[in-house]
């Protein structure tokens, strides 16, 4: 009898210099798989958020176990197992910003020798990127400098900019009398925000246990969240409120793109159009039973694509 494939798993911290923050950082990364010696191109993780760290796309480890593809999950700075920036709380958009992560994704690749393919055994070609929503906001500003490298990517329900993520979700929404009054810590926009999840962001009942593990993390310390955000997802009032590649930057990603949202997502399809539109090589493909976690709703699915 045979037993299931059981990839290898394995996590380390690189340093990640970055003056502004004023201290040392440490970026966690978990590589499943065999990075030195699969054949396969490894898939690099951008999570979303952002501050929710990497657990919620555990299970797309289930790519390495069908295709012996090396997955790289990493948590942000800020979040989960990285250095924390809770002594940053001043809203300063000179440091909150996607530059600050786009250097960290840099920092990352260059640490794992993801740049000289030939270092690591067998492995053929450059790296696909797949980023979800927070994640292809700052992936997209990345995949822009057309990084040596970078051959496919991946944006998992997000949006080109800020203002269409919100105008998007404007008919989703039962929140609006709470943040007009200023009342955004009140049980009844928590409430209505669990509602709003429970149908835009993943409609498994119980939610999977990776999806409330990062909750966890977002409660246990929401400081990047709350400054570059806000209160919620359509509340904006961090630094990225007016943030926007739609007219500098999309057009200079050159590299095979693959767009993927729910029929019920949070990213409905006009937070993505301008994706679709713009992009020089770009596929579009929508899971119909599924909202924002289509990795978890139709897992077999969503590893198939």
């Amino acid at each position: 009898m045979s037993t299931a494939y059981m990839p290898p798993v394995y996590e380390g911290e690189a340093d990640f210099h970055y003056p502004a923050a004023g201290k040392p950082l440490k970026t966690w990364y978990k590589i499943t798989g065999d990075l030195k010696n699969s054949k396969a191109t490894p898939l690099i993780i951008l999570h979303g958020g952002p501050g929710v760290g990497s657990v919620a796309y555990n299970s797309l480890a289930d790519l390495t176990v069908a295709y012996s593809i090396p997955i790289i999950q990493y948590d942000q700075v800020g979040c989960g197992h990285s250095t924390h920036l809770r002594d940053k709380t001043p809203v300063d958009a000179e440091f909150w910003n996607d530059s600050l992560f786009v250097a960290e994704l840099e920092s990352l690749i260059a640490h794992l020798g993801l740049t000289q393919f030939d270092v690591l055994g067998d492995c053929k070609g450059p790296c696909p990127l797949l980023s979800a929503a927070w994640g292809a906001m700052f992936g997209s500003r990345f995949a822009a400098k057309q990084p040596k490298g970078l051959r496919k990517y991946v944006i998992m329900s997000s949006a080109p900019s800020m203002f269409l993520w919100v105008e998007a979700q404007n008919d989703l929404r039962r929140t609006e009398k709470c943040e007009k009054e200023e009342k955004t810590n009140s049980e009844e926009y928590q409430s209505a925000m669990t509602l709003y999840y429970s149908k835009f962001l993943c409609r498994l009942n119980p939610m999977p246990e990776e999806i409330l593990a990062s909750f966890a993390l977002l409660k246990n310390d929401p400081t990047v969240y709350s400054k570059m955000l806000g209160p919620s997802e359509f509340f904006i009032t961090g630094t990225l409120k007016d943030w926007s590649v739609i007219e500098e930057e999309l057009h200079k990603i050159t590299v095979p793109t693959l767009l993927l949202n729910g029929r019920h997502d949070e990213a409905q399809d006009s937070a993505m159009i301008e994706f679709f539109t713009r992009l020089h090589n770009v596929k579009w493909v929508q899971f119909a039973e599924s909202s924002h976690m289509a990795q978890y709703e139709e897992r077999a699915s969503c590893i198939d694509r």
